[in-house]
C-alpha cells in the first residue's frame, strides 16, 4: 500500500473553530491518486485541536466556541501554569478534549466525508500563530 506524506503549514487564526478541510484538500494533490483508503492528520501543537462537525452553518462553531470557553474558563483560581498567559492552560484543556488529530476515509480520490461535516481546527489560544499539520495518505 503506498503512502505519502505531506506537512500543512495554516495561517494564523483568531481563538475559535475554523473549517480547514478546504486548505487541507489543496495542499494535498496526491490524494487524488487513491481509490480506497484513510487520510490521518494530526495538529503538532498542544494548544490546538482538531475535530469533525458541522460544515454548513457558523452558528455550530460559535456555539461550540462558546461552550468550551464556559467548560474551561480562563482565570481559574486551581491553574498554576500561567507563565504564557491566562488562555494557555484553558487552551491545552481543550486541546486534550477534543484530540490532535482525526482520521478520514478516502473514497475515489476525495475525503468521503458526510455530506454536512467538515475538518475543524480549535484555536483555543487569542494569538496562536499559524499552526501545522502532518497528513498521512495510505490506501491504493
Amino acid at each position: 500500500m503506498p503512502w505519502h506524506q505531506v506537512e500543512i503549514r495554516l495561517k494564523p487564526r483568531p481563538r475559535g473553530f475554523h473549517l480547514v478541510t478546504g486548505e487541507i484538500v489543496s495542499a494535498v494533490p496526491d490524494l487524488a491518486r487513491y481509490r480506497v483508503g484513510v487520510a490521518h492528520i494530526y495538529v503538532k501543537h498542544t494548544s490546538a485541536s482538531l475535530t469533525i462537525n458541522e460544515n454548513a452553518d457558523p452558528d455550530v462553531r460559535a456555539d461550540m466556541a462558546r461552550w468550551f470557553d464556559r467548560a474551561v474558563p480562563e482565570d481559574a483560581p486551581y491553574f498554576v501554569h500561567t507563565a504564557e498567559g491566562s488562555d494557555d492552560m484553558p487552551a491545552h484543556l481543550k486541546a486534550s478534549l477534543l484530540g490532535a488529530s482525526v482520521s478520514v476515509p478516502i473514497r475515489d480520490g476525495r475525503l468521503a466525508l458526510g455530506t454536512w461535516q467538515g475538518v475543524y481546527l480549535g484555536e483555543h489560544r487569542d494569538h496562536g500563530g499559524s499552526r501545522t499539520l502532518v497528513v498521512t495518505l495510505s490506501g491504493e
